[in-house]
C-alpha cells in the first residue's frame, strides 16, 4: 500500500536543494587539514554564490592566549583594506553583528539611520552590506560582505544563503581550531617526558626552556639559573629536582640574600655549640637538611666571599667543615644555584670568587622573561586568578579579552611575579565590585586609558565589548544615568544593567 502523499512545494524544495547543496561543497573543503586554506576557499565558495564585491571572514578562538590566536580570509581587499577593515571601517558594523549575535543587512550604510553617523562608515563609503556572526555554542568569528556584484542590496535569500553557509561552516572551522590549538602548544612534546604541570604556557620560549630541563635534569651536576627577578627561578629548580634521580630526596632552599652576613655560614654548613653566641647546642645546616637530595641556593651573588670559599671546597671535595668543627662531614647533595645579577661583572670587581663561577655553571640555565614570552601571558593570568579566588573563597572569576590584551601589551619589569600579584589584586577588586568578570580597570586601576580603539589587531571579541561599553555609555548619558529609563530603552533587566556598568567600569562623569 503506498505511503501517504507529501506536499513540498516548490520554494521549500529549492531551498532545501540549495542548503543541501552547500553543505556538500563545505563538507568537501571541509577535508583540509589546515585552517587557513580551508578559510579562503570557504570564502570563496560563499563569495561566488552570493556575489559580493568585497569580502572578509574572521575566526577567532574563544580564550586563546594572544591575538595571534586569530584567523582571516578576504576577498577582493588589499592589505591595507584588511587593516582598515579590523580597525576603522567596518567596526560599527562588525560589532553590532557580534553584540546582537544576528545577521546585519542594509542596502546602503550611508543611509541607514543605525550606522550613518559612524566615521567609519563615512569614511569607508559603506553602502550595501551582509554581516553575520559565525558560532559553535560560543562566539566563533564572522562574515563580513560589503557590495553587490549586481545592481541593487543583498537579497532575503543572499541572507539566508549567508546564514545556511555561517551554520555549517562553525563546526568544521571549530574542528580544525582545536586541532590548531593542539599543534600550537611548543611545549606539548616535552610535557611528555617531563614532570611540569605548574610551568604554564606554551610559548617557543618556554618550550626551548623545558627542553633544556629535560636534558639537564637526569644528569648529577651543578645547575646555575640566571635571568631576572621574578623569572621563576625557585621553581624551575624545584622541577629540575622533581625529574632528577634525587625525586625522592629533600629538596632543600636557602635565600643567601634573606640572611645576615653572620648567620649565612651558620645557616649553611650548620654551628656545633658555642660556636657563635647563638650556638647554644648543634645547629644543623642547610647542607646536612639536603643530603642524598638538592639544595638550592637563591641568590648566591649575596653569598660572603667566607661562604664563597667553604662552598667552594664542598664542591671539590665533597666536605665541608660545620662552624667550629675540626673534622669534616662529607655531603651528597646537588646543588642549584640561582642568581640575577652578572656574576661575571662581580668577578671582576672581586665581589664573586671566579674559580666557584666555573663550579656553578657547568651547566647554565638562562630563563626567558615575560616580555620574551608574551603569548603565554593569557594562560598565566587565567592560572594566577583561579589560585587566587581559590586562596581566598571566592567565586570564580573570568578574564575579559581587554584585561588579557592589556597584560600583553603592558610592560612587566618583574616579570611572572609582578604578574602574579596583578592579577590577584584585580581578583580582589573584582569581586569587591561584584564584577562577573575581570576587567582591564581591576588589572591596571591608576591606568588612564585602554589599549587603543585603533589598534589592527583587536579581536572581534574586543570590539564588540567595546562596542557595548560605548553604546551603554552614550544610553546612560542620553538620558542623565536614570538606570530604569535606560534598562527599559535597552530591553535589559536592571540588576543586568547594574553588572554591565561595573563590568565595563563606567563612572558618572559630573561626580
Amino acid at each position: 500500500m503506498p505511503g501517504p502523499c507529501v506536499n513540498v512545494d516548490a520554494t521549500t524544495f529549492e531551498r532545501v536543494r540549495r542548503e543541501r547543496d552547500l553543505y556538500l561543497r563545505l563538507l568537501q573543503l571541509g577535508s583540509h587539514e589546515q585552517l587557513a586554506p580551508f578559510l579562503q576557499e570557504a570564502l570563496a565558495l560563499i563569495v561566488e554564490i552570493v556575489g559580493a564585491r568585497l569580502a572578509y571572514l574572521e575566526l577567532y578562538e574563544e580564550g586563546a592566549a594572544s591575538d595571534s590566536m586569530r584567523w582571516s580570509a578576504t576577498q577582493g581587499l588589499s592589505n591595507e583594506d584588511v587593516e582598515r577593515v579590523r580597525s576603522v571601517i567596518s567596526s560599527g558594523i562588525i560589532a553590532e553583528a557580534l553584540a546582537t549575535g544576528s545577521t546585519i543587512v542594509t542596502p546602503s550604510a550611508l543611509l541607514d539611520p543605525r550606522f550613518d553617523s559612524r566615521a567609519s562608515v563615512r569614511i569607508g563609503q559603506i553602502e550595501a552590506v551582509l554581516c553575520t556572526p559565525i558560532e559553535a555554542g560560543s562566539p566563533l568569528g564572522v562574515l563580513y560582505l560589503q557590495g553587490h556584484a549586481g545592481a541593487g542590496p543583498f537579497s532575503d535569500e543572499d541572507r539566508s544563503t549567508v546564514e545556511i553557509f555561517a551554520k555549517h561552516l562553525a563546526p568544521l572551522a571549530d574542528r580544525l581550531l582545536a586541532r590548531h590549538r593542539n599543534s600550537g602548544d611548543a611545549t606539548r612534546d616535552v610535557r611528555v617526558k617531563l614532570r611540569a604541570d605548574n610551568v604554564i604556557g606554551r610559548s617557543e620560549s618556554l618550550g626551548t626552556l623545558l627542553r633544556e630541563i629535560a636534558l639537564i635534569a637526569p644528569l648529577d651536576v651543578s645547575v646555575l639559573l640566571t635571568g631576572e627577578s621574578g623569572t621563576g627561578k625557585s621553581q624551575i629548580a624545584r622541577v629540575i629536582h622533581d625529574n632528577s634521580r634525587r625525586s625522592r630526596g629533600p629538596f632543600v632552599e636557602l635565600n643567601c640574600a634573606a640572611l645576615p652576613e653572620t648567620l649565612v655560614e651558620s645557616e649553611l654548613f650548620g654551628a656545633m655549640p658555642g660556636a657563635h653566641s647563638t650556638a647554644v647546642r648543634r645547629i644543623e645546616g642547610k647542607i646536612a637538611a639536603a643530603e642524598r637530595g638538592t639544595l638550592f641556593l637563591d641568590e648566591i651573588g649575596d653569598l660572603t666571599l667566607a661562604a664563597q670559599a667553604k662552598l667552594l671546597q664542598l664542591l671539590q671535595s665533597r666536605q665541608y667543615y660545620p662552624l667550629g668543627s675540626v673534622r669534616p662531614v662529607t655531603a651528597d647533595i646537588r646543588l642549584i644555584a640561582a642568581t640575577n645579577v652578572d656574576l661575571k661583572a662581580a668577578v671582576a670587581e672581586r665581589r664573586f670568587r671566579e674559580d666557584l663561577l666555573y663550579r656553578l655553571q657547568v651547566l647554565p640555565l638562562r630563563l626567558p622573561t615575560l616580555a620574551e614570552r608574551r603569548e603565554d601571558i593569557a594562560d598565566l593570568m587565567e592560572f594566577f586568578a583561579g589560585g587566587a579566588c581559590d586562596r581566598h573563597g571566592l567565586p570564580k572569576l573570568e578574564l575579559s579579552r581587554n584585561a588579557i590584551r592589556g597584560a600583553e601589551l603592558a610592560d612587566w619589569p618583574g616579570n611572572v611575579r609582578q604578574l602574579a600579584h596583578a592579577v590577584e589584586a584585580a581578583v580582589i577588586r573584582a569581586t569587591g565590585e561584584g564584577a562577573r568578570q575581570i576587567e582591564y580597570h581591576h588589572v591596571f586601576p591608576g591606568a588612564l586609558n585602554e589599549p587603543s580603539a585603533e589598534d589592527p589587531s583587536l579581536s572581534f571579541q574586543e570590539m564588540t565589548r567595546r562596542y557595548q561599553a560605548r553604546m551603554l555609555r552614550e544610553a546612560l548619558e542620553a538620558n542623565g544615568w536614570n538606570v530604569a529609563q535606560v534598562a527599559q530603552r535597552l530591553d535589559l533587566a536592571r540588576s543586568h544593567l547594574y553588572t554591565l556598568i561595573r563590568a565595563f567600569g563606567l563612572k558618572r562623569q559630573d561626580r
